[in-house]
């Protein structure tokens, strides 16, 4: 599976932005699907994650509100929407994807086997 993030750039606070991840490799349906980011100097976080079925989104509680992940199985593309940025959304931020992960473990990064490149987003004040 290969997975190829794009759609950072600088943008100003309260900008928007719309990050994609196009997968390829492996059947896209049955792919569970998460953003991660990594901040300079800090640990790799839980973003948002979409289960293979795509019934249910979940959210770390900081982008709630603003942030909306979806996918389109026809493109094997999943997307974030990005709105009103704040500097601490600086980051790079990752896809990642799995064939099997838990509800219970959905926000670790190490349940999942795929990482796309990571595309940098930097929010300025």
């Amino acid at each position: 599976v290969q997975l190829q993030a794009s759609g950072g750039g600088v943008v100003q606070t309260g900008g928007s932005l719309t990050l994609s991840c196009a997968a390829s490799g492996g059947t896209f349906q049955s792919m569970n699907m998460a953003w991660f980011r990594q901040a300079p100097g800090k640990e790799r976080e839980f973003v948002s994650a979409n289960r293979r079925s795509g019934q249910n989104t979940y959210y770390t509680d900081s982008v709630k509100g603003r942030f909306t992940m979806s996918r389109n199985n026809a493109k094997s593309t999943v997307y974030l929407q990005m709105n009103g940025l704040k500097p601490e959304d600086t980051a790079v931020y990752y896809c990642a994807s799995s064939f099997t992960v838990i509800l219970s473990n959905i926000r670790n990064p190490t349940a999942y086997n795929y990482w796309g490149q990571g595309t940098l987003v930097t929010v300025s004040s």
